[in-house]
């Protein structure tokens, strides 16, 4: 079983900057990709960003050049660094995580918990 946990949210003016952390424990291996989705208030979980076990990344247009993901693998942790940011930035960003069973290939997927980002001045 993995256990994702994220922080790093909380409250930031227009234009500035929030890095969140998820932190991977558990049974990790098979892990095909992980991802950032982010769910405001009243609307779908959309996707984010995401990078893969070969270090692919890939954007929302309507974060690209402003965010970053990363991942840390000896701290098994993956990052989104979040710059520019701007109030329709706000929202609850989840860390998903996709693991393939190397036996039947069948692919499960883990969610956190959630942070909340707030861009308001």
């Amino acid at each position: 079983q993995v256990q994702l946990v994220e922080s790093g949210g909380g409250l930031v003016p227009p234009g500035g900057s929030l890095r969140l952390s998820c932190a991977v424990s558990g049974s990790i291996s098979g892990i095909t990709r992980m991802a950032w989705y982010r769910q405001a208030p009243g609307k779908l979980r959309d996707w984010v960003a995401m990078i893969t076990k070969n270090g692919a990344t890939n954007y929302a247009d309507s974060v690209k050049d402003r965010f970053t993901i990363s991942r840390d693998n000896a701290e098994n942790t993956v990052l989104l660094q979040m710059n520019s940011l701007k109030p329709e930035d706000t929202a609850v960003y989840y860390c998903h995580l996709r693991q393939r069973d190397r036996l039947t290939l069948d692919e499960y997927d883990f969610w956190g918990q959630g942070t909340q980002v707030t861009v308001s001045s």
